[in-house]
């Protein structure tokens, strides 16, 4: 059984990849970004795309862990005022 998991696995991870590579290989014309008044150098465009989704998973979850060690201060507070 845990080799089945581990092909599996594999097999998605490969997938995953393959995946990303194609993403990359069509997504190679040169495009510039503006925001507020900065200008990028020309970059393909799927380095945008998959240096902002690397930000957004890196941002997503420290967002999540700040958000749940505030909750937790609050309820322990809360336990020891109560108590």
């Amino acid at each position: 059984m845990r080799s089945v998991k581990r092909a599996v696995l594999v097999v998605l991870a490969l997938i995953i990849i393959f995946g990303i590579v194609i993403f990359i290989l069509e997504n190679q014309q040169p495009t510039a970004l503006v925001f507020l008044g900065w200008h990028t150098a020309q970059l393909p465009q799927s380095l945008f795309f998959i240096g902002a989704l690397l930000v957004g998973m890196a941002i997503g979850p420290a967002m999540g862990f700040l958000a749940f060690r505030r909750k937790a201060a609050r309820l322990k507070r809360k336990v020891l005022v109560e108590s």
